[in-house]
């Protein structure tokens, strides 16, 4: 018989704990505001790691892997453009968290980029974004997210992730924004898309270990979508153990 996906996916996370247990205790920082951050404080807790929420940039230095929160909109002057639909715009956040993704990449420090994370990963290698999605509405949220289906690329990180869930490429994964890439960054690949309008929903460094999202895996419910974020925690915990392992 089969073994339950989400069974599967549960033990291959607590195995994981049990290797991590048997290193240093790892450090595992989110760039963003406290009050903005407890979802994914949430998320993070299934790993034994400190979590550490800071607005500090210097932080990501110390840490073994840095999570770049969802929230409002980046400045669009950052990626050359007049504001054309962009809302919610913190400058100084924007600022910090580029700050702390160049010091993780300079490291080779891995990163999980969510939501806005994503979009500043994609900015920060100097990719451009759509400040307002022609069919935004299929993406924002409408006081919660939205569920739609997307396609993953072949033989790509999330398609081998999501292997046992996804035979056939494609999840059904939670929306809550209304921008998207335009341009992709310098180094960055797509690898993910939604299958309503070909909007890009995650995307993956050639050479780094960056994932970015542009869903929301630390809140998605699985009785709407058939999966967890899970796998999506358990490959950013490997990519930590990869690298302190050298």
């Amino acid at each position: 018989m089969t073994e339950n996906p989400r069974k599967a996916v549960e033990r291959s996370v607590k195995k994981l704990s049990l290797e991590m247990c048997e290193r240093d205790i790892m450090k595992i920082v989110i760039l963003g505001r406290k009050k903005d951050t407890a979802n994914y404080e949430r998320y993070l807790a299934a790993l034994p790691a400190e979590i550490v929420t800071t607005l500090d940039p210097r932080m990501a230095g110390e840490c073994d892997g840095l999570l770049l929160p969802g929230g409002g909109d980046i400045t669009p002057a950052f990626f050359g453009e007049r504001n054309n639909g962009s809302r919610n715009i913190d400058t100084e956040l924007d600022i910090l968290q580029m700050q702390a993704l160049e010091t993780c990449v300079s490291r080779r420090i891995p990163v999980l980029g969510i939501c806005k994370g994503m979009q500043v990963i994609n900015v920060g290698f100097g990719g451009t974004l759509v400040q307002d999605l022609p069919k935004a509405c299929l993406h924002q949220s409408q006081g919660e997210d939205q569920y739609h289906k997307t396609v993953l690329a072949p033989g790509s990180l999330l398609e081998k992730i999501y292997s046992q869930a996804a035979p056939s490429n494609a999840i059904i994964v939670n929306s809550a924004h209304h921008q998207g890439i335009k341009a992709l960054g310098k180094g960055l690949k797509a690898i993910q898309w939604s299958l309503p309008d070909g909007c890009i929903e995650g995307i993956w460094h050639q050479s780094l270990p960056i994932l970015g999202l542009q869903w929301h895996p630390e809140r998605l419910e699985e009785r709407r979508a058939g999966i967890t974020g899970e796998p999506v925690l358990r490959c950013f915990a490997e990519q930590i153990l990869a690298r302190t392992s050298l």
